[in-house]
């Protein structure tokens, strides 16, 4: 049971988070964003395998679940949280529950890899610029010693 207490502190941090006139809301903190719904779903070894199989192509869950040596109801779970990140979908045809790759959602944790890469790429060039100028002084400095 939540206390009045943790109450009035979740409803004091949610109207400190909330922003706008107009009705509509942000709660930034409140929220997942999508982005770190797929980290969250890959960040879990399991989870990282059902994907690793489902990149060889689509498979029923009991399927998923042999090699695992975990029960259906925790291949599902782990299921739905793949699905609700948006790394997998799954689709039921009778009494078989299909799953695939959503490449969306595995496209999305690469683009924001490939941003923080480049950004990092350019801030480490920029570094070795300013390391090789201030080199070049250094350089002359000792050859005018050495001529001497």
């Amino acid at each position: 049971m939540v206390s009045i207490r943790h109450q009035r502190m979740r409803k004091q941090l949610s109207d400190d988070l909330t922003i706008g006139r107009d009705g509509r809301i942000l709660k930034c903190m409140l929220n997942q964003t999508t982005i770190d719904q797929v980290f969250h779903a890959l960040g879990d070894p399991t989870r990282r395998r059902l994907v690793e199989r489902l990149s060889q192509g689509p498979a029923s869950v009991s399927d998923l679940a042999k090699p695992l040596g975990i029960t259906l109801a925790a291949v599902v779970q782990h299921l739905q949280v793949l699905e609700r990140s948006g790394v997998v979908h799954t689709e039921k045809v009778g009494r078989v529950r299909t799953c695939r790759i959503e490449p969306t959602g595995l496209d999305l944790a690469a683009d924001w890899i490939a941003e923080r890469r480049s950004l990092w790429e350019r801030r480490l060039d920029r570094l070795g610029d300013i390391l090789a100028e201030e080199e070049q002084p250094t350089r002359r400095a000792t050859k005018k010693r050495g001529k001497s």
